[in-house]
């Protein structure tokens, strides 16, 4: 199973440790999933979660924020994206996690906004929420 998570799905985990994004995160060391990345994906994460307005709410520090992403890139699958295919999605800020998806030939986009990534359906990659991709690997409780 090959997955892209989209940066709503990091905060919300980082948010709370009782949803299903939290679940995902902390299942990035088991064989259920390869996470896949890309430069850009990581430069929003950590662009994100250093956000003044983040920093309130996610309570870890600058240090704590970049070992965590040193982590998730030391798991993740690394892709260099050479063809753009914009525009793709309804929100143009989204089409780099498009252009990720097809270049990995992942099967899903987890996000906690699906309407997004509809238009991915056409490259047979489904976007899902984290509680659907939960319940596709078998992790639902």
């Amino acid at each position: 199973m090959h997955i892209v998570l989209d940066t709503n799905v990091l905060v919300s985990a980082l948010l709370s440790q009782r949803g299903a994004s939290y679940k995902i995160l902390s299942l990035l060391r088991s064989n259920k999933f390869e996470l896949h990345l890309s430069v850009p994906l990581v430069c929003e994460y950590e662009d994100v979660l250093k956000r003044s307005e983040a920093a309130y709410t996610i309570s870890l520090t600058h240090d704590e924020i970049d070992a965590l992403l040193d982590i998730i890139c030391d798991l993740g699958i690394q892709h260099k994206v050479w063809y753009l295919w914009r525009p793709m999605l309804t929100d143009p800020k989204d089409d780099f996690i498009a252009e990720l998806a097809i270049t990995a030939h992942v099967n899903y986009v987890v996000t906690h906004n699906v309407s997004h990534f509809k238009n991915l359906a056409q490259y047979g990659i489904p976007a899902v929420s984290p509680k659907e991709f939960l319940g596709i690997i078998g992790e639902l409780s």
